[in-house]
């Protein structure tokens, strides 16, 4: 079942607890290592996705890995949270297939699979998921609302930086959401945590308020400050090539460095809110 159950009679205590789970895995993992054997320990998650009890666990084990998807996707994603041995927070994408589980070569071309042309409230974030560049739609709907509390709904993406987002876009920018509901959604199961998505979520938010979309040929990325200006992010020439080979031909960012340019992606330099509002056409009245 998981290392959780499991029991050593080499002390009393009941299986699940801090210390069979130690005494478990030091027996397993000294047995690898004796006879030169690969070890797997699977281990029960809570609903929020982290590995159940003592963390103890994680400490022992060269490696750790989660395995990512809802049960109405067809896809899973395998992601390496510790790695003794390489670079952590490697992702690989799995489809369920009559075979079983296969990879996907080209996760950005499958995560922008179906999209639909000259929607509001859509954009592509190029991000980087541990040295792998990976393209994903972020989709945004705000919506007027009949609640007193408009309501927050967030998939793929970290609520309280959806809270800031919207914060710097009313108090920067210029845009109301006051009495509006709004939805993120990171398409195709996906869960982002690069700060770097930080733009897109706001190309999107405007997009959608506005009702203006995105050109379906650009990408959006960025970190956005407090104050409203645009960071920049690391690695602009992988996310740069990986839109190149998709066929994107721009791109709304922040000044790259020396080097970190396409020549068939035409960037938009974007320094601060008020450029990013701009190049979308969108007026500060927008409510």
């Amino acid at each position: 079942d998981s290392i959780q159950t499991m029991w050593s009679p080499a002390i009393e205590a009941a299986p699940g607890t801090v210390s069979q789970v130690r005494v478990a895995s030091q027996e397993l993992i000294h047995f690898a290592k004796n006879n030169d054997a690969p070890l797997v320990l699977v281990g029960h998650v809570t609903k929020d996705g982290q590995i159940a009890g003592p963390r103890v666990l994680e400490h022992m084990v060269d490696t750790v890995v989660y395995f990512e998807g809802d049960r109405g996707d067809q896809f899973r994603i395998l992601r390496a949270i510790k790695n003794r041995f390489g670079p952590a927070h490697e992702m690989g994408v799995f489809e369920m297939q009559g075979a079983g589980l296969m990879e996907v070569q080209n996760p950005s071309a499958l995560f922008l699979e179906g999209r639909e042309a000259d929607v509001p409230g859509a954009a592509v974030f190029a991000g980087i998921e541990g040295t792998r560049p990976v393209l994903v739609e972020i989709q945004a709907l705000a919506a007027p609302s009949s609640l007193a509390t408009p309501r927050r709904a967030v998939v793929g993406w970290d609520a309280n930086r959806l809270s800031m987002v919207l914060a710097v876009l009313e108090a920067r920018g210029g845009l109301s959401f006051a009495g509006r509901d709004v939805f993120l959604n990171v398409a195709g199961g996906l869960r982002i945590n690069e700060p770097a998505a930080d733009l897109a979520v706001a190309a999107a938010l405007i997009s959608s308020l506005s009702s203006k979309p995105i050109a379906r040929d650009t990408i959006v990325y960025g970190e956005l400050s407090l104050s409203g200006a645009v960071r920049p992010v690391a690695q602009n020439s992988v996310r740069l090539k990986e839109a190149e080979k998709l066929g994107f031909k721009s791109a709304y960012a922040p000044k790259p460095g020396k080097g970190e340019v396409s020549k068939n992606v035409a960037l938009r330099e974007i320094e601060d809110l008020a450029a990013l509002i701009a190049v979308l056409g969108v007026t500060a009245s927008v409510d």
